[in-house]
């Protein structure tokens, strides 16, 4: 094998590597770790896809200035495999790409670290809000999001409201859903109103996973959103909430053409658990869509069972 790999026929080269974590070699990781030198990118990108999975600290240590490759796709290839990293002490290496490189570097070492929850990589993400670059502040969420650090509340409420690209608004509402106080709620409200149904969509997801009961006309308004996922997802909420004020919209949603908004609906319904849902359900009973129809089953019946339970010597 250690003949293929220092073949002068790239593509032999290349094969190697890719046999490699194959073969009956006892160990590896030192035949792959020089391979990241190698003079051909298709090899190095094939000796970076070989470490996937090994958070040895020398592997992680090799990995982390193959995003600082000259080749495009042997950086991506890199940035691939280091976000599948999950011990938070592997971040180390990273730490020193998140600051004074690139955008493309910056973007890719911030993605790396994200899943690993490293504190020193709060105050790098905090300060890549601001930059010019759409990507480094789409990653910088992305790890402050994961973080949950309370301090970056403020910071992700303003990229929500007011960041140019809305894929960035959109994952900053999103990452506003580990917030712990109603101190949000002026930026999801707006959100709501976004210009972007993507960000309307993931302003009413994080309404109802904050439980923000003071939103629910707002809800109710997304109800009548011109696109139908924002709709299911202002359905899904209201449910959370068991807010009887969506009920009208609710009971108009059951006749929607599309089924993912009727199921949302039905659902909804059976959590709010008002009697005056009982004649429409019943109507979706015989919906074309037979998950409509189950739901609608096991809204009945969970409207039952809440009635139930709130008459005198009822379950409690």
């Amino acid at each position: 094998m250690a003949l293929r790999l220092a073949d002068p026929d790239a593509t032999v080269r290349r094969l190697a590597v890719m046999d490699l974590p194959y073969s009956d070699e006892d160990d590896t990781v030192p035949l792959l770790l020089p391979c990241l030198a190698d003079s051909d990118a298709l090899v190095r990108i094939e000796a970076i896809k070989a470490l996937e999975g090994i958070e040895e600290p020398e592997v992680v240590k090799a990995l982390a200035p193959m995003l600082l490759d000259a080749d495009t796709e042997v950086r991506k290839a890199a940035g691939t495999v280091l976000a599948e990293l999950k011990e938070t002490a592997s971040a180390a290496p990273l730490l020193p790409l998140l600051t004074g490189q690139p955008p493309a570097v910056r973007a890719l070492a911030l993605h790396a670290v994200r899943a690993l929850r490293a504190p020193a990589a709060f105050d790098p993400a905090l300060q890549s809000l601001r930059d010019p670059d759409a990507s480094v502040r789409r990653e910088a969420v992305g790890v402050l999001g994961y973080l949950k650090d309370p301090a970056a509340i403020g910071e992700l409420a303003e990229v929500a409201a007011n960041d140019p690209e809305a894929e960035v608004r959109r994952i900053a509402v999103g990452a506003l859903g580990y917030a712990s106080s109603v101190s949000v709620l002026p930026a999801l409200t707006r959100a709501l109103a976004d210009g972007a149904w993507m960000v309307r969509e993931e302003a009413a997801q994080t309404i109802g996973k904050l439980r923000l009961s003071l939103a629910i006309a707002d809800l109710v308004r997304a109800m009548q959103d011109d696109y139908w996922q924002v709709r299911v997802k202002a359905a899904r909420s209201l449910g959370l909430l068991k807010a009887e004020a969506g009920l009208p919209s609710l009971v108009d949603s059951l006749t929607h053409t599309i089924s993912n908004l009727r199921k949302e609906a039905v659902i909804a319904l059976g959590e709010i658990g008002d009697t005056r849902a009982i004649a429409p359900l019943e109507a979706a009973l015989g919906d074309g869509d037979p998950d409509v129809r189950k739901l609608a089953r096991l809204a009945l019946t969970a409207i039952g069972l809440a009635q139930k339970a709130r008459q005198p010597g009822g379950a409690a």
